[in-house]
């Protein structure tokens, strides 16, 4: 089926492509969520109309993007996590988190462009902010623990165990004579 997207899509396309997705993608996801329309003749025909009318908005929209992807040049994120002992995560760490921590430094970002393979453990990471089909910007986020790591109390040497000596137990055999008679 051949679509024209009339929204974003992380993962699938951007506003304006036209593509071809999988009919019962496309009918029951897609369409119904206003996400994109079929192409027809006629909307194909519009769609071209209507970028030529915004060709002048397009490079205006794809310059505020690249201002808005050099305010994060150079950014890096270090979040606090509660950690288990053996290093693992309690939950994980994903785009709400990182979009959090984005606005505590003066950076408000949606969570939804923002792509990144859940942190499930302690460990650096790379999130990927996506402003324009052509633009994104990728931030280095480092996961640390939130308390400092307890570390395994050193075993105390095992006391030495001196081998007491064998003892042989001498076993008498008692014999049970029959009685004689």
């Amino acid at each position: 089926m051949k679509i024209i997207l009339k929204k974003d899509v992380l993962g699938l396309g951007y506003k304006d492509e036209v593509l071809t997705v999988k009919d019962g993608y496309g009918r029951n996801y897609l369409l119904p969520q206003g996400y994109a329309v079929i192409a027809t003749e006629k909307a194909l025909k519009q769609l071209n109309e209507e970028l030529k009318q915004r060709a002048n908005k397009i490079a205006k929209i794809k310059a505020d993007a690249e201002a808005e992807a050099a305010k994060y040049q150079g950014v890096s994120l270090q979040i606090k996590a509660k950690v288990s002992e053996g290093r693992n995560i309690y939950g994980s760490v994903g785009p709400k988190e990182i979009a959090d921590a984005l606005a505590a430094q003066g950076l408000e970002t949606n969570p939804k462009i923002i792509t990144m393979k859940a942190a499930k453990a302690l460990g650096s990471y790379e999130a990927t902010i996506h402003f324009h089909r052509e633009i994104s910007a990728v931030v280095p986020v480092e996961v640390v623990s939130a308390e400092p790591l307890k570390k395994a109390p050193k075993a105390a040497p095992a006391p030495v165990v001196e081998e007491a000596p064998a003892v042989e137990e001498e076993v008498e055999e008692e014999v049970e004579e029959a009685p004689a008679e």
